[in-house]
């Protein structure tokens, strides 16, 4: 995909056959998208509201194949063509985008890619925050070493610990001989650390030891191992109520949070929305040996309504049923169900009286705590008790909506609910 920012005058032009492409923008267009598609025609529109200012566009097949008498003289110089971006990973992972919200992530990584720091990469479920990392790992100088993740949410304590910093023979049941942890299989590499505000507080301890010093000490050993580790974390978690919860660690935010780079949820970014569609059936056309479906207007139109609250992970999802389907209406009312899906839908707080709170602070971490668990509670009840409803419901993980219902006490009768999750 290829963005022209043109004058707002109309520009119509047919190149020679044998098949000459069109392009034409409405006089109040002052955006057209350019870019090839795999299966659609020349004269599909590719439409508002991709940019707000765009009421039609046209595509054409190559922007390459114009020649330059066609184009404004603005369009000649590299100042005037915003191209997309997308770059190969390696193990079948790529960088995809085109928006100014992605392009700003872009120029973050490329500063500190080279820089070993480490990086805390924030954002929703779903928004690509391993591509970055994998992107971060490729431009550093550590681009030809070990590239690890570790769901720190999938492994209990006693497991992560030894994953992460590995055991000697003996050191529990089981233990028959000494094993690597994944800093020392990553050395001189990098390593992502996913869910990092879901990690029990016994591993953070060693982990703020291995960040200060490199430093760490296998499960059973009495001797220190010393590691060269690139250390990339990343969450969905909100880390500054983690760290008032006491779930997570200060010290050790202070540390991770050297150089942070947010990613912004699709919705906020929905230039990204036709070129995202073209990769995912691209790539996944080919995997499933299937045809490459056609992207309609009609498809394109209701991708770009939808919130997509699963984010790019929620679309590639969507992509894939649809070459599996084959039935753009079939996808489209599925895509149209979830959107209509019911919502939390949050009654009146109750504020509690001043004069029964020593100060502001107090009073307003009072009401905060009672707006969460009235949240909860009414979440509960909507799901009808279906712990992993509610918490998408909330948008949170299922880990911290289990530790906020011990933390508030919330208990209540079977019979309140139909079925537990």
């Amino acid at each position: 995909m290829q963005v022209f920012f043109f004058p707002n005058q109309e520009y119509t032009r047919l190149t020679s056959p044998p098949s000459p492409p069109k392009l034409k923008l409405s006089r109040k267009c002052s955006v057209c998208w350019v870019w090839r598609l795999g299966g659609l025609r020349l004269s599909d529109p590719i439409a508002s509201p991709i940019k707000k200012e765009c009421t039609s566009a046209h595509m054409v097949e190559d922007h390459a194949s114009l020649p330059n008498s066609v184009l404004p003289p603005s369009l000649e110089t590299s100042e005037a063509v915003l191209l997309p971006q997308e770059e190969e990973l390696g193990s079948n992972w790529s960088y995809v985008a085109a928006s100014p919200a992605m392009r700003d992530v872009r120029k973050r990584v490329g500063q500190v890619a080279n820089i070993d720091v480490p990086v805390l990469l924030l954002g929703e479920s779903g928004t690509g925050k391993e591509v970055i990392a994998r992107l971060i790992h490729k431009l550093s100088a550590r681009s030809h070493r070990t590239f690890m993740k570790v769901n720190c949410a999938a492994l209990p304590i006693e497991l992560l610990e030894s994953e992460l910093f590995g055991y000697e023979a003996g050191a529990f049941t089981g233990a028959n001989q000494s094993k690597q942890g994944k800093f020392e299989v990553c050395h001189k590499g990098t390593i992502l650390l996913d869910e990092i505000a879901e990690m029990p507080i016994p591993p953070q301890a060693k982990l703020l030891h291995v960040l200060q010093d490199g430093e760490f000490s296998r499960l059973g050993s009495a001797t220190t191992s010393k590691v060269d580790v690139r250390v990339l974390a990343a969450t969905n978690v909100d880390i500054g109520q983690a760290i008032e919860s006491r779930r997570f660690r200060l010290d050790l935010y202070y540390r991770l949070n050297a150089f942070t780079i947010h990613l912004p949820p699709l919705r906020d970014r929905k230039e990204d929305m036709a070129i995202l569609l073209n990769y995912f059936i691209k790539t996944w056309a080919d995997r499933y040996a299937r045809p490459r479906a056609q992207v309609s207007t009609k498809m394109l139109h209701a991708c770009l309504r939808h919130s997509w609250p699963g984010n790019v992970r929620e679309l590639e999802n969507f992509v894939k049923l649809y070459l599996v389907l084959g039935d753009e209406e079939q996808v489209l009312n599925k895509l149209g169900s979830s959107s209509n899906a019911a919502t939390l839908q949050v009654e009146e707080v109750r504020v509690p009286n001043p004069a029964d709170c020593h100060d502001l602070k107090s009073l307003v971490r009072s009401l905060k705590r009672g707006a969460e668990k009235e949240a909860i509670i009414l979440a509960l009840k909507q799901a009808k008790g279906r712990r992993k409803e509610t918490a998408q419901m909330l948008k949170i993980s299922l880990r911290a909506l289990h530790y906020k219902i011990l933390q508030y006490g919330i208990d209540y009768p079977a019979n309140h609910f139909s079925s537990e999750a």
